[in-house]
């Protein structure tokens, strides 16, 4: 059977990302590795075994085009109101608070926080299907 490892982003600017992916999220750098033509970061922390690669492309100055067809990766917390205040007062401005309802009852509530890329990211409160 198949183990899901990583997904990879591409980024910018290296010290910006991992500090946006730290303060917000937890995520320390697990492993570094430089090449010549880029550099590739690995970040996770205790709550899974997934991680978090990041690359960046020297002498890239400018932004990446997302393009239509990435949507977001999800992060889920166990208290979604203090992380959405916390990230709010730090000015990391995410979006406002949703209870997704779509028959009545609420299945899951969650917040989207853009990153320094632009890269979507939904945030979920843990429960039910979102451990």
């Amino acid at each position: 059977m198949a183990k899901y490892v990583h997904s990879m982003i591409r980024v910018l600017d290296e010290a910006r990302s991992v500090e946006f992916y730290d303060r917000c999220f937890g995520l320390k750098v697990a492993e570094r590795l430089d090449f010549p033509e880029f550099t590739l970061i690995y970040l996770a922390n205790g709550e899974s075994e997934t991680e978090l690669e990041l690359t960046v492309n020297k002498g890239r100055a400018q932004p990446y085009d997302l393009g239509d067809g990435y949507g977001h990766v999800a992060f889920t917390v166990d208290d979604l109101d203090a992380l959405h205040a916390r990230l709010e007062s730090e000015g990391f401005a995410p979006r406002k608070l949703v209870d997704f309802a779509p028959g009545g009852e609420v299945i899951a509530r969650f917040f989207f926080i853009a990153d320094p890329d632009g890269y979507q990211i939904e945030v979920i409160q843990r429960g039910g299907r979102y451990k």
